[in-house]
């Protein structure tokens, strides 16, 4: 009896709290959801090749293949300049019988996708060309020329997979997630324990709260930050194309964000327990609306939502940095907008604080 009556009060307690029944019943149907609606767009992705003095058959079964946009460039240079731009995710050059395949590599499956693409369409121009021959009668046996075909690559190497391109997307993850949890954690626990209400109690603003709060956290950053950056091009063999400062400045900027988020989450919950609840719905979605799954074919809605996760921004810079090799003009405008995050969230933590000062 004395095990049913304390499961009965566990009941009645998690029933009376809306933001538990909320994360354990509404929480995981939204993510499921998320994660459907974005697997389901990448297995649409399209890639699009640019093409330079390929013969029209080529071109012709090129569009045949699933997913493949095709875009004709007067000249190589043309090409060359879309291929940086991002306008196109490989390109092909046809001279004297050799095929050129140039790939900016970033994303390893596009990469694939380009070559079995190609291969396909020469495979079946061939096929043609032969039954052609075969319904010609003639004594002369005209044999075929042999075609070559050659890649090369913007980023990496023939050995780049999926992992490369997951990389950037990763780091930041990776800063931004434990950041978040450890600054969330201590505030929380300052505030149950009482240290936060007689920190209130001083003459003490509430900004140098904030403040010292980000300082000591920001400064850990730096060494996690270094850390993983280092581990990522040392141990993991991750090619940089661009500045490892520029990354490192980056990273930094996303854990200060990581720590106004952390502080200003463990305002508006009441354990360690409902802080925990929150994860899944603060940092799930951003993991899928950071880049790591190609944003460019979802729906307008869906980019939209995207704009207000500062891991987006991060991890567009950290990548090209990382595989374009972007300078700080580049990447300018990320670092803003994580600016911007960090202002608004800690001028935030300041005017919540107003809600636990008592004189």
């Amino acid at each position: 009896m004395k095990t049913l009556s304390i499961s009965s009060r566990i009941l009645k307690e998690i029933f009376r709290d809306k933001k538990t029944l909320a994360m354990i019943f509404i929480v995981p149907i939204i993510v499921m959801a998320l994660m459907s609606y974005v697997f389901k767009s990448y297995n649409n992705t399209d890639i699009n090749i640019g093409t330079v003095n390929v013969s029209q058959q080529v071109e012709t079964n090129l569009t045949k293949v699933k997913n493949v946009n095709i875009k004709e460039y007067k000249s190589e240079k043309d090409a060359e300049n879309a291929l940086h731009d991002d306008h196109i995710d490989s390109f092909i050059v046809y001279k004297n019988n050799d095929y050129k395949m140039v790939h900016a590599n970033i994303d390893a499956s596009k990469t694939s996708m380009t070559k079995a693409a190609l291969s396909s369409a020469l495979t079946q121009s061939s096929i043609k060309n032969m039954s052609s021959a075969l319904s010609k009668v003639s004594p002369v046996k005209q044999a075929q020329p042999k075609i070559h075909l050659s890649n090369e690559y913007k980023y990496g190497s023939s050995k780049t997979n999926f992992f490369d391109k997951m990389m950037p997307t990763l780091m930041a993850f990776f800063v931004f997630f434990f950041v978040f949890l450890t600054s969330g954690m201590a505030l929380l626990k300052e505030r149950t324990s009482g240290t936060l209400d007689r920190l209130l109690a001083t003459p003490v603003k509430k900004s140098e709260i904030i403040f010292g709060y980000s300082l000591s956290y920001g400064l850990m950053a730096v060494f996690q930050t270094v850390l993983i950056v280092l581990f990522t091009i040392k141990v993991l063999n991750i090619e940089v194309v661009g500045s490892i400062w520029l990354i490192l400045l980056t990273t930094f900027l996303l854990s200060l964000v990581a720590i106004a988020a952390g502080l200003l989450l463990s305002t508006f919950v009441k354990s360690e327990f409902q802080l925990m609840q929150f994860i899944p719905l603060v940092v799930i979605p951003q993991i899928f609306f950071s880049g790591l799954i190609p944003l460019d074919y979802l729906d307008t809605w869906a980019k939209a939502l995207s704009f207000i996760f500062p891991i987006k921004y991060a991890s567009e810079a950290i990548s090209n940095v990382m595989m374009r090799g972007f300078t700080f003009t580049g990447i300018g405008i990320d670092l803003v907008v994580i600016i911007l995050f960090i202002v608004v969230l800690t001028s935030v933590n300041i005017i919540g604080l107003k809600r636990y000062r008592k004189v």
